[in-house]
């Protein structure tokens, strides 16, 4: 019946058009163009109406819903990119009525509906995916897992699969013929995917091996990122540096590079403090009677100089150690006075985890003199803080030295050599 009515308002509005002088062949073509409007009018008006009215719907059901999986549809926009298949469905339901005489039209925009269709579901599909990305983050199994990563794979599996029909739509071949002919074309498509492929690798050995996660702090010297790590996609691993800017690092190189992960660091009970003072050697010496006395009026160390000094002494008599010559026999130095004091004063420092190692050492000598490591941890990790802990300390350090009769070495500057010719 339809396609009946549809002839007989055809020919009404052909002979019409004859009527008014019109040749046969535009009296068709303008009879085929007002069909044309009629059936666009009715998919603008259909679609309208309907999306409208339905995303309304939709989003009272959400709205009141209890759940949240809706939500996080309507926040990914799924329920708004499927009602764009409307347009579609009014042209399958209306293009038998109106271009009944006109089947070259009808596998026209029979063709341009299935086209429109497929990359609207693929679009729909990607939304689907977004969302199941969104639930699955907050479960917690999920918690450190690259499911960017994951979800964008399977997204280019979707498009792909998407273009093989568009494609196959407009030549009107199989999508199984599209499929042997790309067999041969492998090669040119791992050329083409080769960062894509490389990065899911990489990101499902960084998963397994759990080598990185969203919020840790990482250092890519190769890169020049230090900061915190805010994605992980398919292909670049995103980091916002210290001073606010933004490097991205690709997945794969992760793996087959070398980078610093100080998640370790974050979950432990301190922060590394490493640094060295060089002592100039030729301030180091053995402590006479009169240093021992002056040392004795610093405070943190008078209880180890008076213990130190009893036992040397007694070993001294024991031993019939004549001491007119200080390097007799055994005595204390100012170095190793200082280093006992520097241990002391980490020891009662309350930003200290005394917890872990603290201690402090004498490296090998070198030409700018005898380091003396701090090893320490401080208990806060912030990176600000703990720079002002260690500031700190070696501010302190560096003040006390000369008390110990000790000189930090420093290569000579422009003004020490204007003092030498001041004395010549």
């Amino acid at each position: 019946m339809p396609a009946a009515g549809s002839s007989e308002t055809g020919l009404v509005i052909y002979d019409y058009f004859i009527s008014l002088g019109f040749s046969p062949f535009w009296a068709s073509t303008t009879r085929a163009a007002i069909l044309v409007c009629c059936l666009f009018l009715i998919v603008v008006l259909f679609s309208t109406v309907i999306r409208s009215y339905l995303l309304k719907l939709i989003n009272k059901a959400t709205a009141k819903s209890p759940t949240s999986y809706d939500d996080i549809l309507a926040q990914n926009k799924v329920f708004r990119r499927a009602s764009l298949l409307i347009p579609a469905l009014c042209i399958y339901l209306f293009d038998d009525f109106i271009f009944a005489q006109y089947p070259g039209l009808i596998r026209l925009f029979r063709g341009i509906a299935n086209v429109y269709s497929v990359v609207i579901i693929a679009w729909v599909i990607d939304a689907l995916l977004k969302s199941v990305q969104h639930v699955m983050e907050t479960r917690k199994a999920f918690e450190n897992k690259p499911l960017t990563s994951y979800r964008q794979l399977v997204s280019i599996l979707n498009y792909g699969v998407a273009i093989i029909l568009v494609i196959s739509i407009i030549i009107d071949r199989s999508p199984m013929y599209l499929l042997s002919a790309l067999g041969a074309a492998t090669a040119v498509l791992l050329l083409l995917f080769r960062d894509s492929l490389l990065g899911f690798t990489a990101s499902i050995q960084l998963a397994s091996n759990d080598m990185i996660r969203v919020g840790d702090w990482i250092t890519v010297k190769a890169y020049g990122a230090d900061g915190t790590v805010t994605e992980i996609n398919l292909s670049t691993v995103k980091v916002i540096n210290f001073d606010n800017t933004i490097s991205t690092v690709p997945t794969y190189s992760l793996i087959s590079n070398s980078f610093v992960n100080w998640r370790g660091m974050q979950t432990s009970g301190g922060r590394r403090i490493k640094r060295a003072l060089n002592i100039h050697t030729g301030s180091i010496q053995m402590c006479t009677p009169q240093m021992l006395e002056d040392f004795k009026r610093i405070k943190l160390i008078q209880p180890y100089i008076e213990e130190k000094s009893a036992e040397i002494e007694q070993f001294n008599t024991q031993g019939g150690v004549s001491k007119e010559v200080l390097v007799n026999g055994r005595n204390l130095t100012n170095i190793g006075l200082f280093r006992k004091y520097t241990e002391l004063y980490l020891a009662q420092n309350p930003n200290i985890n005394q917890d872990l190692t603290l201690m402090v050492r004498q490296l090998s000598p070198t030409a700018e003199g005898l380091p003396l490591e701090v090893y320490c941890f401080s208990r806060n990790k912030d990176w600000v803080v703990y720079e002002g802990i260690m500031a700190d300390i070696f501010d302190h350090l560096l003040a006390v030295a000369p008390y110990f009769h000790l000189e930090v070495f420093q290569n000579p500057s422009g003004t020490d050599f204007h003092q030498l010719q001041g004395k010549d």
